[in-house]
């Protein structure tokens, strides 16, 4: 059998998450691991082991069956659950193999009995990391696909994970978030990274259109249709010839509407109001509402062959509050696009303005954020954004009266991220400081989406990891 091949080290190393509560089994795995050229991870519980998920980011676990508290089989339906993706190999005894086996049949990728075969070991971990690291090497590789989504937090690049595996297959899909959250955005990503790059994007807001001209803007028509038509038009769905269509606010589509767009999907082709024949389209159908469509369904007033139509994928947009992580970046990218834009040299803002926004509710999301940056960036007199102008843009008063809970839940935070900037972003020495395990305390990082990695000296690129090997 060929020896198992190692990482190149012109690459970056991919990040194994063991998890054994036997100590020097831990440590034995992990040197070789190590050995082997891979970034390990190394807990002694599956409660440790979750905390690590989105902040270490392995590219695969690698977990004993026997655990403390949750059992490796638990671990993996959690892990599955969260990043459905993700490989995850287990070790097992002989007494433990038939629920191995049974697990194997729900997704993990395959499992080894002890004392196991190290070189068998590394052959299998290199064969799952083979075979679920393309879409994310080739979505980390082109960036130019998604070059306007910014974004550093782990929610988001899960999603543009997700996206990028989507838009190389030809399959509807259907976006889902609040308004200002970045639907189309990510729409037109999903084209940039499609087969159909070349070709137009088309987006429709069927909301912002008129009942009675909704039909004509998507479909066209023909000369005499009706009185004000006095040449034939091509409606979007031709315009989007050979590319994409993005039918934005698809939940505030009339239901007579519906019925036509279904025939749309099913046939392939389009009718122009007036025609007497049809017209074969080759389209992506890209669908997005912040409506809840299964509500919509309930109520009948959304089709519900229609939802399933259009449903093939669901990605899901996190709001601005889920991806806090993220404020001080967009705030940044904006303050710079938009200072351009005004012709003004602003460096950028006083650290308890950027405090204000990163602590803000954001009901608008990234589109309220933008509108924000917009205003402080028109009325700034100075280099450095002060909080008064902020606190103008949010429409807060400059005293401002928090109820109990979101007053321990604003000190809590702060708490943490002074205890992260002290510890240079090492959990072990700032759950130390704070006289609570580190199980306890991840939870609290992860409740308040902190990232220790952000508050190391020399992070690079959002190395978000907590080196556990080293406390």
């Amino acid at each position: 059998m060929a020896a198992a091949p190692t990482p190149s080290r012109t690459t970056p190393r991919a990040r194994v998450l063991v998890v054994d509560d036997d100590a020097d089994m831990l440590r034995l795995l992990s040197l070789r691991l190590q050995a082997a050229g891979y970034d390990v991870v190394a807990v002694g519980s599956a409660e440790a082991a979750l905390a690590q998920l989105d902040m270490a980011r392995p590219q695969l676990v690698l977990s004993d069956v026997r655990l403390p508290g949750r059992d490796g089989l638990a671990l993996f339906d959690e892990v599955r659950a969260r990043h459905p993706s993700l490989p995850v190999i287990l070790l097992t005894a002989h007494g433990t193999i038939p629920d191995a086996v049974e697990a194997t049949s729900r997704g993990v990728f395959t499992y080894l009995t002890k004392p196991y075969d190290g070189k068998e070991l590394l052959e299998k971990i290199a064969q799952a990391l083979a075979l679920s690291a393309p879409a994310v090497t080739h979505a980390h590789a082109h960036e130019a696909w998604r070059a306007d989504i910014v974004s550093r937090s782990n929610c988001m690049t899960d999603l543009l994970a997700e996206a990028y595996m989507v838009a190389q297959s030809d399959a509807s899909v259907l976006l889902l978030g609040d308004s200002g959250s970045g639907k189309e955005l990510l729409a037109q990503a999903i084209h940039r990274a499609s087969p159909r790059a070349r070709h137009p994007f088309v987006a429709v807001n069927c909301g912002a259109i008129p009942e009675a001209l909704l039909e004509s803007e998507l479909f066209g028509h023909v000369k005499g249709a009706f009185t004000d038509a006095v040449s034939n038009h091509k409606g979007l769905f031709q315009a989007a010839e050979g590319g994409t269509l993005l039918l934005d606010e698809i939940g505030d589509m009339p239901p007579a509407l519906q019925v036509k767009l279904l025939r749309v999907l099913q046939e392939r082709a389009v009718r122009p109001v007036g025609a007497s024949q049809s017209i074969p389209i080759d389209v992506r159908i890209i669908s997005a509402t912040h409506r809840d469509l299964e509500a919509a369904m309930a109520t009948t007033q959304f089709r519900e062959d229609l939802y399933y139509r259009l449903n093939v994928v669901t990605l899901a947009l996190p709001t601005l509050g889920d991806r806090r992580e993220d404020i001080a970046l967009l705030a940044n990218h904006f303050l710079d696009k938009l200072a351009r834009k005004y012709d003004k040299r602003l460096s950028g803002f006083a650290p308890e303005a950027l405090k204000a926004l990163t602590l803000a509710a954001w009901p608008g999301n990234v589109r309220q954020l933008y509108n924000v940056v917009e205003q402080v960036c028109a009325l700034s007199t100075t280099p450095l954004v002060p909080l008064t102008l902020v606190q103008r843009a949010l429409r807060t008063p400059s005293t401002q009266v928090l109820s109990f809970a979101e007053a321990r839940q604003r000190f809590e935070r702060e708490y943490l991220v002074g205890l992260l900037k002290m510890t240079d972003g090492n959990v072990a020495d700032a759950a130390r400081l704070a006289q609570r395990n580190r199980t306890e305390f991840y939870r609290l990082l992860q409740k308040h989406a902190l990232t220790p990695g952000n508050f190391k000296n020399d992070a690079v690129d959002n190395e978000d990891v907590a080196d556990e090997r080293h406390d």
